[in-house]
């Protein structure tokens, strides 16, 4: 098995310049990842790159199996998960071209897997501070290097998709604060904290929603991709650049921000112990 200390969740963009890419199969007890780990060395790191859609994006946001995926990225021995995505704007001030790091999730999903605790044991995994707070600061510093308009922090509300938001729902969820909108990030980014992986979240605004915000016409996935592939090498340098600053030692970066993870029966769970699943 090939071992990677850092994973990304993104397709041809992010590796397609790399050299000395490498197509990995991995198998899990949740069925097939969304395609074949693309591995490849960054700053002397070795790196999993995964297209969560497929290398073709074959697979919609509610048919992706986020379980599969997150983890064949921790049987590789995955320590960071980068989890760009493309979003639309809640919000006035965060306009499309901005990049926003997200610090909180609102499920609005239905139906999907969203834990490995499905029995025998039972564990209770807060995701109050899911999102790493180091590896936030290290992204922030990676965007202002490449002289992208970032804003650290702000709520992502994640809707079950394919559809995007009726003008009610988006009013719904601008009036609450909320700041940005999009169909992966749950389950995805927690099932990552689940199993003891550092999650940093790189959100690519591409639109106003449903445009209520901006007086702007709804959005339609022809002006997402156009916008998307407009930033896509914003977001693969800010990403490379990223995997520069990160520090040798992982393990006690990553220990700043423990993960707390309790059993049905009040016994700690460790994050790196994976015994029960296999």
């Amino acid at each position: 098995m090939s071992h990677a200390e850092i994973g990304v969740f993104g397709g041809s963009g992010f590796y397609s310049l790399l050299d000395d890419v490498t197509e990995v199969k991995v198998d899990t007890p949740y069925g097939a990842p969304s395609d074949s780990i693309l591995m490849a060395t960054v700053s002397g790191r070795r790196v999993a790159f995964l297209p969560r859609h497929g290398r073709r994006h074959t697979i919609p946001p509610h048919k992706i199996n986020y379980r599969a995926n997150v983890w064949a990225m921790h049987r590789m021995g995955v320590k960071v998960i980068v989890s760009p995505c493309a979003v639309g704007s809640l919000q006035r001030h965060i306009e499309p071209g901005h990049f926003v790091l997200a610090d909180q999730f609102v499920d609005r999903t239905k139906g999907r897997d969203d834990t490995f605790y499905d029995g025998p044991i039972t564990a209770h995994v807060s995701p109050a501070d899911m999102y790493h707070s180091g590896l936030r600061d290290l992204m922030v510093q990676s965007c202002a290097a490449a002289g992208i308009t970032v804003h650290n922090g702000g709520a992502v509300v994640v809707i079950q998709g394919p559809r995007f938001s009726t003008k009610a729902e988006s009013k719904w969820f601008t009036d609450m604060g909320w700041q940005i909108i999009n169909m992966t990030q749950y389950p995805e980014a927690y099932l990552c904290h689940e199993l003891g992986m550092g999650v940093v979240n790189l959100s690519l605004v591409t639109d106003f929603d449903s445009g209520i915000v901006a007086d702007t016409e709804a959005v339609t996935a022809h002006s997402v991709l156009e916008v998307f592939q407009k930033n896509a090498e914003n977001a693969r340098r800010v990403v490379l650049d990223f995997i520069d600053r990160l520090p040798a030692d992982l393990d006690q970066f990553m220990s700043r921000q423990a993960l707390q993870m309790t059993r049905g029966d009040g016994h700690a769970v460790g994050p790196f112990d994976v015994r029960i699943f296999e």
